[in-house]
């Protein structure tokens, strides 16, 4: 299995900050942002990863994160996305490297407190289809929603107005490599994107969509109330674990 962090995009929402580098490497408390869904992706036992990236500032994250040595990496593979065109159309850039292999894919402003080792290793075990984790929250109407029934996810809705569940899609998501026959069929919705709920709501149709749901605190960092809600986070659990790495 092959780990892709989806780490492009102008940033908009964190202007001006965004005007000098990528929102990826703007700190987390004490780690640039991207470090931590590599994290998730490595303690999970993940050993190929592809970072996509995009804008002015891509070569910043090869004088970062370098070939990864420094996250018992072998080698980091790295692709450009050129213009914002939208997570699905991020993720068929990394087809090539996934060679029909199954893939989990985080977006690189997600921060997640869990360990999802055993998510992996079920998905693993599931012979075909996508898995994505849920999280429930008070305000589900700021997410793609999941409508659950009879345990399975029925239909996934983007921003609804009156939400069907608590549980917020987050952005994380596993799928076999028909995710990337999927994407060749989407038509780009009224904002210009391929969209990722598009993707997983054909899984769905399929009949082919599990999920987990996540127990511990997760967080994008994506607007400054955002991060900084991630930052305090990431620094309440190094006090609670005496200082241990995040």
């Amino acid at each position: 299995m092959k780990g892709v962090i989806l780490a492009g995009g102008l940033g908009k929402r964190l202007m001006p900050c965004t005007k000098v580098t990528n929102k990826h490497l703007l700190p987390v408390y004490n780690k640039p942002m991207i470090y931590y869904p590599l994290k998730t992706l490595v303690n999970a036992g993940l050993e190929d990863i592809m970072i996509v990236t995009g804008g002015s500032h891509a070569g910043d994250f090869l004088r970062l994160l370098g070939n990864g040595s420094e996250f018992g990496l072998k080698d980091i593979s790295y692709t450009y996305q050129e213009g914002e065109g939208g997570i699905a159309d991020a993720l068929r850039l990394a087809e090539n490297f996934i060679d029909n292999d199954k893939l989990i894919v985080i977006l690189g402003d997600n921060i997640i407190e869990d360990d999802i080792t055993d998510a992996v290793k079920e998905f693993d075990r599931q012979k075909e289809g996508a898995k994505i984790f849920l999280k429930e929250v008070c305000d589900p109407e700021r997410f793609g929603v999941a409508e659950l029934k009879d345990g399975k996810v029925i239909n996934i809705e983007e921003k609804p107005a009156k939400p069907k569940s608590n549980y917020a899609v987050t952005g994380l998501y596993m799928y076999n490599s028909d995710v990337f026959e999927i994407i060749n069929t989407l038509k780009p919705s009224d904002r210009g994107e391929l969209e990722i709920t598009d993707v997983n709501n054909q899984y769905i149709a399929r009949g082919v969509m599990t999920y987990s749901i996540l127990k511990g605190w997760w967080s994008d960092a994506g607007t400054f109330e955002s991060l900084f809600k991630a930052s305090s986070l990431v620094r309440e659990k190094l006090k609670r674990d005496g200082g241990l790495s995040f």
